[in-house]
């Protein structure tokens, strides 16, 4: 038994011809890949826009649903600044999500560049933590040289806002001013606009609402990569 009283049905074991019970399951449910996409009783052109001009992660995650093209890809490596994104993709148009796989970060950049050179007719949106941005940053690199279609939100708290977290999580609420500074990328603070244009790819930064919609609406219209530093807390 689960929180809520939710039970869990289990189809098929690791022994089990798990392809057929899937194909079983799509039978029951009357889906399959001919199956016309539903029509949503809410749709994107109903998301508002924040009407405050504090740029969050939630406002970042709304404005980028409601711009959202069809048949785009989201690549998430926000971690905990994702905001509601994959709480609005019900009502969004068709679309792809490829998120973190495992424990190690520092696949959003990388993943984001090989999902557009894979289709590259689709728009990718990558929405990226600083920290783990600085992983894989050459991966703008390889976006410029190819010209990819790949607009990068970069959610910049200077912080590895994770592993302090994780601090957290094993009890440690006070700690002192070497362990603060590794958890911290504000000793130089991260220029990500010149780091970005240093490798070739059109960037701005955003720390309201208005200022990140614009860049937004440009970034989207446009082709070729783009980065937004949104400054966030």
């Amino acid at each position: 038994m689960l929180p809520g009283d939710c039970h869990v049905i289990q189809l098929a074991q690791h022994e089990h011809d798990l392809l057929l019970a899937l194909e079983m399951l799509a039978d029951a449910l009357r889906v399959g890949l001919n199956t016309p996409y539903p029509i949503n009783i809410s749709r994107q052109d109903e998301i508002a826009d924040p009407s405050s001009d504090a740029l969050t992660a939630d406002a970042i995650s709304i404005m980028v649903a409601r711009r959202l093209p069809e048949q785009s890809i989201i690549i998430d490596e926000a971690i905990t600044s994702v905001g509601q994104i994959h709480a609005l993709a019900d009502v969004l148009p068709p679309h792809d999500t490829l998120s973190l796989t495992g424990g190690s970060i520092g696949i959003g950049i990388p993943l984001a560049t090989g999902a557009s050179i894979a289709a590259p007719d689709r728009k990718v949106v990558a929405l990226q933590a600083d920290g783990s941005g600085m992983y894989t940053v050459q991966g703008l690199w390889t976006q410029a040289r190819e010209k990819l279609n790949v607009v990068t939100i970069i959610y910049a708290n200077s912080a590895y806002r994770i592993l302090q977290g994780e601090m957290t999580n094993v009890g440690v609420n006070e700690y002192g001013r070497n362990a603060r500074r590794m958890l911290a990328l504000d000793e130089p603070r991260l220029d990500w606009c010149s780091i970005a244009k240093g490798m070739g790819v059109e960037a701005g930064r955003a720390d309201t609402a208005q200022a990140f919609r614009r860049l937004l609406d440009s970034a989207m219209a446009g082709d070729g990569p783009f980065l937004i530093e949104a400054t966030i807390e």
